[in-house]
């Protein structure tokens, strides 16, 4: 029997993502948007606080359990900036372009260019959830100063793998999503909610 989940975000490739993960398990993934759902504020300063308000916020407007996500990139030099700052790092709109142009001028006086994405997930079974499951991923690279590859989003053109020698951008989706920080948040979630 499939129990009805609700996505607390409206991005269509997220809602591909964790719908195909989730239906072995018996979750049909609904994105907020289907019930008129905004999206939610996010004020916090941590991945976890912001993920636990977005999920609480659909859960609330719908009465039905909610997943919500949040992520970014951290950079070691910079104090872990951009952070949950990292979709509007060089403000209002929401630019890729514009936020990779910041993040490599703020990088160029540092030699350590080292950094990570970051995702947190968080499961609520009710708004008022006082037990809400949640599950991280974390992905070590390196930012490079011109873009490489053509695939992903944000920031990956410029987020080296050392150990396969590609940016984010250069990998297949398939490669992307088994060796994401969303990817290894989601199977930690799926073995916590089996």
């Amino acid at each position: 029997m499939s129990r009805t989940l609700i996505l607390a975000s409206n991005n269509p490739g997220k809602l591909k993502e964790f719908s195909a993960l989730l239906a072995p398990i018996g979750y049909t993934l609904h994105p907020q948007g289907e019930f008129n759902v905004p999206e939610a504020d996010e004020p916090h300063c941590t991945f976890v606080e912001n993920a636990l308000e977005k999920a609480r916020h659909a859960a609330c407007l719908t009465g039905m359990p909610a997943l919500a996500d949040d992520s970014g990139i951290c950079i070691n030099a910079l104090g872990g900036a951009p952070g949950v700052l990292s979709a509007r790092y060089a403000g209002e709109p929401k630019s890729d372009a514009r936020n990779n142009q910041k993040l490599i001028a703020d990088l160029d006086a540092h030699a350590d260019k080292s950094g990570y994405y970051y995702c947190v997930l968080v499961f609520v079974r009710h708004a008022n959830d006082p037990q809400p499951v949640i599950a991280e991923g974390r992905w070590d690279g390196q930012l490079v100063a011109e873009a490489r590859g053509q695939g992903g989003f944000g920031y990956d053109p410029y987020f080296l793998l050392p150990e396969l020698g590609l940016t984010v951008a250069e990998l297949s989706a398939e490669q992307k999503n088994n060796l994401s920080h969303r990817g290894q948040a989601l199977r930690m979630l799926i073995e916590k909610l089996r």
